[in-house]
């Protein structure tokens, strides 16, 4: 029997509609001074889409392959979109849920991956309370980069990949943070690693990590290289392997199948991009062994907040 009474997928969120694109992205970028402009900028990726981000649809599939292969009801709360993530554990509380196993989508360890999910999950347990409720006791799941199923999907997803384009230069790709989060976190170093086994695994010791979606104001330093500006340097035919996404959402569908596929075009080079670890049976498998282990709370201060630069005047 479980130690606990339900899992509980927690994600980021995405719109699913024209309507949710601004509303969704103020979500996103509250308590952050980013320009209006910058944020409108941002919508129109959206809008290609009819403003339909792919997430939500994904985060529904993993719940469910899931359903039939752990012995625990599973729910699913959102950081920045319905379902929102205090809806989610006022549900679960008023179902009895007395104790739950949190895995968030994201793999790797740093602040916008794992230390702000888990203030995320103490928040709505806080507004739960406020109310005068008990809420649910919530254990997460730590960053999984290195489990060996997490692995073998990202293995598998590589070596389809790499049969389409066998001459392609094997690049790797990851969500620039900044440089400051990188520095207090296991973040690249994880991601290194986790390159390297994939790549070892397909029989390839030539191969580089490169960074995507920058969002950051232009005096705050981020993880490099970028990978469109890698790609204009080595104009070689590649293969990018989203090793830093669980599943295909916009900066996957937008920032790589959109723009930087246009610069390939622009090159005169092939791309094929490989396909992130999502649904694969690895991961169901690896999920569902999660969920039976106990889970140690990380270390008060790991991965802290990004020091964000000076306001200019």
């Amino acid at each position: 029997m479980s130690k606990y009474d339900a899992l509980l997928i927690v994600s980021f969120g995405g719109p699913e509609k024209r309507e949710d694109v601004i509303p969704f992205l103020e979500n996103v970028l509250r308590g952050r001074t980013v320009p209006r402009e910058r944020m409108l900028e941002v919508a129109e990726h959206y809008y290609r889409f009819n403003g339909r981000s792919p997430i939500n649809d994904q985060n529904r599939a993993l719940i469910e392959a899931l359903r039939p292969v752990v012995k625990i009801p599973v729910y699913w709360g959102n950081r920045n979109w319905h379902p929102m993530l205090a809806d989610t554990m006022r549900q679960m509380r008023d179902d009895g849920v007395l104790r739950a196993v949190a895995f968030v989508t994201s793999a790797f360890g740093s602040y916008s991956g794992c230390r702000q999910y888990i203030e995320d999950i103490e928040r709505a347990r806080g507004v739960i309370e406020a109310e005068g409720r008990n809420a649910p006791q919530i254990s997460k799941i730590r960053p999984f980069s290195a489990h060996p199923k997490f692995i073998k999907a990202m293995t598998d997803r590589t070596r389809m990949a790499l049969a389409d384009l066998p001459q392609g230069r094997l690049v790797f790709t990851a969500h620039s943070v900044p440089v400051s989060m990188a520095e207090s976190s296991p973040y690249v170093r994880e991601l290194e690693r986790a390159c390297a086994v994939v790549a070892n695994g397909v029989g390839r010791d030539d191969w580089k990590l490169v960074y995507q979606s920058r969002s950051g104001p232009p005096g705050q330093p981020w993880l490099e290289p970028d990978i469109g500006a890698y790609i204009r340097e080595i104009r070689s035919d590649v293969v990018i392997v989203p090793i830093g996404f669980l599943s295909d959402h916009m900066e996957v569908l937008y920032d790589l199948d959109t723009e930087v596929r246009a610069v390939c075009e622009e090159l005169g080079v092939q791309m094929v991009r490989g396909g992130t670890a999502g649904t694969h049976p690895a991961m169901i498998e690896m999920i569902a062994e999660l969920v039976e282990q106990d889970h140690a709370t990380c270390a008060e201060g790991c991965c802290p907040a990004p020091r964000r630069p000076p306001v200019s005047r």
